[in-house]
């Protein structure tokens, strides 16, 4: 039941391509990247900044701080904001071939067609199953990457080599990789795996001073594996596009002796830069179908808490910022009984009543 009359509704979103009033969009699917979009906002208009992950020259990451309306390209709290979940980043469409992927989080302005930024958004509980039995200094988040999240990573890659110039550049820098005629092929590609990891750092490197955000990941807190979530439960990280690259990098790759999802994923991202120089643009589906080294296709890859902790470690990650009595400055007009009991966030704060009537 809506109270007092007021509409459903989320934090900041004046203007958004989900009508919060309709109580399919408070399913789990939408809810899981519209929340995340207001939790940012939210954190905005009380000055605290998300933290960044982004990595330095040398490859290594690092923490920075970003401000709401950098990472949006907008003030996300203006008149002119304008939330477009699941849509086209016409930006990056010329890259890729096929049908147009959509990104999770495009911000527009109201009055233009121009968009300002793309994001992939990803909530995450905190602890996950494989660090809620440790310490709490040493919980962590498993963060599941999908297939088109790479392809969204190449093609900002290829934007920032999309001059001849650049091309001729980012060429060269591929160029230490021997030629691989069968690239579905592990035999053919196992043995140079090593230098085709150098390649893709080498770019890192090169581009460091031009790396964008690419995933916005809230982590909600609860206590422990109960789903009761912390009385600080809340934060928002940031992840730039090379801090995913990263994410791949947590092992020793010397002398690997078969190809698992990591090792995949940096293939696919040289394979896409590689078909990008030669013809323009690269066929990602194709390349992921082919290339699938004897793996399932339907994830990227999977990053448990063991090894995310070493990345989101911090004092936000210790204590979130953002108390669970202040959800209800971010869902508003009764939202939250629109919400279907699922084992995630929103079945949370069904469960958690009393953080609405504090």
């Amino acid at each position: 039941m809506v109270k007092n009359d007021i509409q459903p509704g989320l934090f900041g979103q004046r203007h958004s391509s989900r009508d919060y009033s309709k109580p399919e969009c408070w399913g789990k699917n939408q809810f899981n990247s519209s929340f995340p979009a207001s939790l940012a906002a939210y954190m905005y208009s009380r000055d605290l900044f998300p933290v960044y992950i982004k990595t330095k020259g040398d490859n290594t990451v690092v923490h920075d701080k970003i401000k709401s309306d950098d990472l949006f390209g907008i003030d996300p709290l203006c008149e002119d904001a304008y939330y477009n979940f699941e849509a086209g980043f016409a930006p990056y469409e010329k890259f890729y071939q096929g049908e147009r992927e959509k990104i999770d989080l495009v911000m527009m302005n109201v009055n233009s067609d121009n968009v300002l930024s793309g994001l992939e958004v990803k909530l995450t509980a905190l602890p996950d199953n494989t660090t809620k039995s440790f310490d709490e200094s040493f919980w962590g988040t498993e963060i599941v990457m999908r297939p088109p999240t790479i392809c969204f990573l190449v093609c900002s890659i290829c934007a920032n080599y999309n001059t001849l110039d650049g091309k001729d550049r980012l060429r060269t820098l591929l160029r230490c990789v021997p030629q691989i005629n069968h690239w579905e092929e592990i035999d053919e590609v196992l043995p140079h795996y090593q230098k085709i990891l150098s390649a893709v750092l080498s770019i890192s490197s090169d581009m460091v001073e031009k790396q964008k955000p690419l995933i916005l990941q809230p982590i909600w807190k609860t206590e422990g594996n109960k789903m009761r979530l912390k009385e600080d439960c809340l934060d928002v990280f940031v992840w730039s596009n090379l801090a995913v690259i990263q994410m791949c990098c947590t092992e020793d790759s010397t002398n690997i002796q078969k190809i698992n999802r990591f090792h995949r994923t940096i293939i696919w991202i040289y394979k896409m830069l590689l078909d990008y120089v030669t013809y323009d643009t690269f066929d990602y589906k194709r390349i992921i179908r082919l290339q699938s080294y004897n793996l399932a296709n339907d994830k990227a890859f999977a990053l448990p808490g063991t090894k995310s902790h070493a990345f989101l470690d911090s004092p936000e990650l210790l204590k979130p910022r953002v108390s669970k009595y202040e959800i209800k400055n971010i869902i508003l007009g009764g939202g939250q009984d629109l919400l279907s009991p699922e084992r995630r966030f929103d079945a949370v704060l069904v469960n958690s009543p009393d953080i609405f009537e504090r």
